[in-house]
């Protein structure tokens, strides 16, 4: 699907203050829990990689530390972690993943799942997802220094109320997420940070593969390498439309930063393909935030897929009077996922030079990327 929130149905909005915080004070100001401060302490609860909560808890209850949500304040004085800022923002996306898979487990069962056709294991996959999801909420609280806050969860909302819906759902996000991660990869200046990401990167490999066999019942191979897209805080830009506007805890670091808050980018609802080779409108989904362009400057649609990107020109001088047409390249592959943006350069070779986007489009299964766009899902 081309759509900048990956499902268009939702707003985008301000995030709030830079870390470092200052920690609460004494005279207990901030209505926070005391547990979440033991949360500081890395070897405090359960472990990732040594203990089993991570992968075989069964309950619809939220597992450590996904029942503990509110920030986690400095421990020591000094400067930021230099990484600290992209752990902060993973850790803040990681919260909305948790989340959205915490609501899965508790509004289905295992019946709900094998009533639409979905073998009877689907509901457990979806509890060891989750549970994965919360080891990662701890990996990541511990990949940010001793002197930056470390963000709690705000509140959430999900366009899904049934079980093809939140399927649907969870297969853009898993999709997109492996070119959200090879963007994310390459800011970490401490190179056992980039290691402990593409271990993340492959677990989440697992769940998207595990979703195109199962549920879809299509080819999960993404062809010879996923879609490489370098500019991460754009795409987790789009995930502020799962976030209740002004849930956040004032503490939290801004989300993500450095935030560019560009013009949402879709193709048009009665697009009826997205495959390659596929001509589509392109539609600036958010009124409160349209592009400028300028009349006498050349514009780019620019996709990204695989390890390459296309360039083509569009015509922008009759917008918004007149809509904005291209053609997907037709020479890329039908699989994975393309990248698209608007930018006034070719190549997008700055995250400066994008006016508009991203949108992600999914090429598998292609049906899926029409259906959303319509605002619906296929069926199974």
């Amino acid at each position: 699907m081309l759509t900048s929130s990956l499902i268009p149905l939702l707003p985008l909005l301000g995030a709030v203050q830079a870390a470092p915080a200052e920690a609460p004070n004494k005279d207990n100001a901030h209505p926070y829990s005391a547990e979440s401060q033991w949360l500081a302490d890395p070897t405090y609860g359960p472990i990732p990689g040594e203990s089993d909560i991570y992968n075989y808890y069964w309950g619809t209850d939220r597992p450590f530390p996904g029942n503990i949500t509110d920030p986690i304040f400095p421990t020591q004085d000094g400067p930021p972690g230099i990484d600290d800022w992209t752990w902060q923002n993973l850790l803040s996306a990681e919260w909305i993943i948790f989340e959205f898979y915490q609501r899965a487990v508790e509004l289905f069962s295992e019946d709900s799942f094998v009533k639409v056709g979905l073998p009877q294991t689907t509901y457990r996959r979806i509890q060891e997802i989750r549970n994965n999801e919360a080891g990662h909420l701890r990996i990541f609280q511990n990949q940010i220094s001793p002197t930056s806050v470390k963000p709690g969860a705000c509140r959430y909302q999900f366009p899904f109320t049934d079980p093809i819906s939140f399927l649907a759902l969870m297969t853009v996000l898993e999709i997109s997420s492996m070119a959200f991660l090879t963007g994310l990869v390459q800011q970490p200046r401490i190179a056992s940070g980039r290691g402990a990401m593409i271990a993340i990167a492959e677990v989440e490999t697992r769940h998207e593969t595990w979703a195109l066999i199962d549920i879809w019942k299509t080819d999960p191979f993404g062809g010879t390498s996923d879609t490489v897209f370098p500019y991460a805080n754009e795409i987790l830009d789009t995930t502020n439309a799962f976030i209740v506007p002004g849930s956040c805890p004032p503490e939290n670091p801004e989300y993500p930063h450095p935030r560019q808050r560009l013009p949402a980018l879709s193709a048009g609802k009665d697009t009826p393909s997205l495959t390659p080779g596929s001509t589509i409108s392109l539609d600036f989904t958010d009124p409160r935030n349209q592009p400028r362009f300028d009349p006498y400057w050349q514009y780019y649609a620019v996709f990204f897929h695989g390890v390459v990107n296309v360039s083509v020109p569009i015509d922008t001088t009759r917008w918004p009077q007149q809509e904005i047409w291209v053609t997907i390249p037709a020479n890329f592959e039908t699989k994975g996922v393309i990248v698209a943006v608007v930018a006034d350069r070719p190549g997008a070779p700055t995250k400066e030079s994008i006016v508009a986007g991203p949108g992600v489009i999914l090429e598998q299964p292609a049906a899926l990327a029409t259906a959303l766009l319509k605002g619906g899902a296929p069926g199974l």
